[in-house]
């Protein structure tokens, strides 16, 4: 059982889903009741506010048909969305990417109405993807609460951080948001408004602006088979990458002193050779000073499981504390 939600008798057996909601697919798990993932599927997402609702409504009930689980088993439903989340009321606005710029879509409300009455939580797509990563690190059989930072290497840089067991928003939900410190002040200009953002160097988006793919491939893959092959270009290239993700996950360790910083997102996907980079630059910068090796950074680096939705564990696992309301699982 994780220890995200709190210790709060709740009705069993706790079977409940989870969706990861994105702008082209929407994921799905149906969570068991020890925390073992039943089933999981994937399936496009429709824009716009009804078919945003119409596909969770899809998407939660084919979860529940494949594991062969009628709905009214499920007791509880949590939804990551991207966009500005309020948590305590369930409604999401300014989600671009899915067709919501508009008024507050009142997800919780609507979703929970045509699932029956079942209890809907819903909350920022980061959140939920670091408590499935804590979820998932407590499933390795680690007893202490979880304490980590999901970083997500997208388009964007962000952290969803949960500390000792518990999802931290932060008072005006920014906690996490190192993408826009800037590392830099004379370096180029940030669409948050500052110049040299860490976003500008250790997203996925910075990868392509360092190394532009030239066959329709992801510039990460272009990258990094270059840099294995012998590319002396490609080799200084990914060394430069390699350093800025590095230094967001110096800033995490130091700032909140998390246990483990877990790399995401679609950078992620290469997999071993990224975290073998990262922690090669941890090392290297640690060579010098006795405070950096004392706090083993590269030994707190891993890559998210690729076997599983993150995200979308996540969301199940918020989902399980619908009868308390998501407020009650922020410390």
């Amino acid at each position: 059982m994780s220890n995200i939600a709190p210790a709060t008798p709740m009705v069993s057996p706790r079977l409940s889903v989870g969706l990861d909601i994105g702008g082209t697919k929407t994921l799905a798990v149906l969570l068991g009741s020890d925390g073992e993932v039943l089933a999981q599927s994937r399936l496009s997402t429709t824009l716009g506010p009804v078919g945003v609702v119409d596909g969770a409504a899809r998407a939660v009930q084919g979860v529940a048909r494949q594991a062969g689980v009628a709905l009214d088993a499920v007791t509880g439903v949590g939804v990551g969305v991207p966009g500005l989340v309020d948590a305590d009321v369930g409604t999401v606005r300014h989600a671009v990417n899915l067709g919501l710029d508009g008024a507050a879509l009142d997800l919780s409300a609507l979703l929970s109405a045509r699932l029956g009455g079942v209890g809907v939580a819903v909350e920022n797509d980061l959140n939920v993807a670091a408590v499935g990563a804590a979820h998932l690190v407590e499933a390795e059989g680690d007893s202490t609460p979880a304490d980590l930072a999901f970083l997500a290497l997208g388009t964007g840089l962000a952290a969803g951080i949960v500390l000792d067991g518990r999802l931290r928003r932060g008072s005006h939900s920014a906690a996490g948001e190192i993408g826009h410190v800037p590392v830099d002040p004379a370096g180029p200009p940030c669409a948050c408004g500052q110049r040299g953002c860490l976003e500008l160097y250790a997203s996925g988006s910075a990868v392509t602006a360092l190394w532009p793919t030239t066959s329709g491939r992801p510039a990460p893959v272009e990258l990094f088979e270059a840099a294995a092959a012998g590319d002396p270009d490609a080799v200084a290239a990914r060394s430069t990458y390699a350093r800025a993700v590095a230094a967001a996950v110096r800033m995490l360790v130091l700032t909140v002193d998390v246990q483990h910083v877990v790399l995401g997102g679609g950078v992620s996907q290469l997999g071993q050779p990224l975290l073998d980079a990262v922690r090669d630059a941890l090392t290297d910068e640690s060579a010098a000073s006795g405070f950096l090796r004392s706090l083993d950074l590269p030994g707190r680096v891993r890559l998210a499981p690729g076997r599983v939705a993150v995200g979308a564990v996540g969301a199940a696992v918020v989902g399980r504390g619908t009868v308390l309301r998501a407020r009650d699982l922020a410390g």
